[in-house]
């Protein structure tokens, strides 16, 4: 298998060498603007459907590079067409522009200090989990595209995501409703691929995984009722609070118990529960909030049926009555088998094939997911740690750090995957 994949870059190399080797310059002309962008966008973080100055920086850099350029999609997003000098295929390039109801602690000369209004409550407003990396490193990939049209068999087009954190209640937003809007369509685009920085991994490297890559995330309600009582006289009632007791800890074992985890990961988190108002009140319901995550249809379906079983029965047995609500928030982010096996060279080629590594299944949530349920895709993670770092700090956390030096890298990876898949 190692001789194969060796005999593959080989193949690819003497293809690829002359079109980079020619792009060279382009590249070193793009870094210190790809890092400068980033920065900005980091010192002028904007929440979800709200990116408009984000938005507006991104639309003038690329109607300047004298692309077809769409706004206002999914309310703040922009995408713009590259057309080749060649017909041919036509491949995405996606990347989220929204920041995090997060307050930035880092020192950093270009560090946040935005506040804004999050579901009633004054917060900082931080690019706490690369989205702003993400942005910087695409519009380079499409100044340098622009700049190598004779070498485009194709289009490209790039799609810049608002909310991919996910929309404010009561709104739609992301890919999802970039998809029902018809962004895949007029050209249709025939693949679609995106990155995601991580702070955990070091600048250079880049990991992918064939299939499931990160979970398909869920959030669901359960309303437990029962019979309000005195504290003193728990018998006269039926206590909500012991009802959810047990149901939490029932849904446990559908983890522990009943699903098989030598397959894949699955989580399920209560991440909040609300009943009572008194020490000496029983009260009459509670109110749990949590999250399921999967990476696996089959499973997924049998969780989300044991769910709603193991809710209503446990809460029956003890007197009481409940329900549940499961809503989708992202789907399977699932990398396209035949699509990881055609591009793997290309990254191997560009980043060197010992760094270029495999990992396992993440249960984070990604809704790059809702485009791949429409085209084949493939989504990988970017080093964005100091190389010797001994200390990096997690995803959407204020300490959330990203050398910059890393970027470049995804610059010629994106590039070059985008011209071998419509050129090969």
């Amino acid at each position: 298998m190692k001789k194969i994949a060796t005999l593959a870059i080989l193949a690819l190399s003497s293809f690829v060498y002359s079109q980079e080797s020619a792009m060279e310059q382009d590249y070193a002309d793009i870094e210190k603007k790809v890092i400068d962008w980033r920065r900005h966008f980091h010192q002028n973080p904007e929440l979800s459907n709200r990116e408009f100055k984000t938005a507006e920086k991104i639309e003038k850099h690329l109607k300047s590079l004298g692309m077809e350029v769409q706004t206002k999609v999914a309310h703040t997003g922009v995408v713009g067409l590259l057309k080749g000098d060649l017909p041919g295929k036509v491949v995405a390039l996606r990347a989220d522009i929204d920041a995090l109801p997060v307050t930035e602690r880092n020192d950093l000369p270009y560090k946040s200090t935005v506040t804004s209004e999050f579901l009633g409550e004054k917060t900082g407003v931080m690019h706490a989990c690369g989205h702003d990396t993400h942005t910087a490193i695409l519009m380079g990939v499409a100044e340098v595209l622009s700049k190598n049209k004779d070498k485009i068999k194709g289009s490209v087009k790039f799609i810049f995501q608002p909310a991919e954190e996910g929309a404010p209640p009561g709104e739609e937003g992301g890919a999802l409703l970039m998809v029902k809007q018809g962004v895949l369509k007029s050209p249709d685009v025939d693949a679609i691929f995106g990155l995601h920085i991580n702070s955990q991994t070091p600048v250079g490297e880049i990991r992918y995984k064939s299939g499931g890559i990160m979970a398909a995330t869920q959030r669901f309600i359960i309303k437990v009722k029962g019979k309000q009582s005195h504290g003193s006289q728990p018998w006269s009632g039926i206590d909500p609070i012991l009802i959810s007791a047990k149901i939490i800890d029932g849904l446990q074992t559908i983890i522990s118990r009943e699903s098989n985890l030598t397959n894949e990961a699955a989580v399920i988190t209560v991440g909040k529960i609300k009943s009572g108002v008194r020490f000496n009140i029983i009260p009459e319901s509670a109110e749990m909030i949590g999250t399921i995550r999967t990476l696996d249809y089959g499973m997924k379906e049998h969780i989300n049926k044991r769910m709603a079983e193991m809710v209503a029965d446990i809460a029956k047995a003890y007197g009481g009555s409940a329900t549940i609500d499961i809503e989708d928030a992202t789907d399977i982010t699932f990398n396209d088998h035949a699509l990881v096996k055609q591009m793997l060279p290309t990254m191997q080629y560009i980043a060197g094939a010992e760094n270029v590594k495999l990992q396992k299944a993440v249960t984070g949530g990604e809704d790059f997911s809702y485009f791949q349920r429409e085209v084949p895709g493939f989504y990988f993670f970017l080093g964005g740690m100091t190389p010797g770092s001994t200390e990096s700090f997690p995803h959407h956390t204020p300490d959330f750090k990203i050398d910059d030096s890393g970027l470049l890298l995804g610059v010629k990876t994106l590039t070059q995957m985008s011209l071998d898949y419509l050129n090969k």
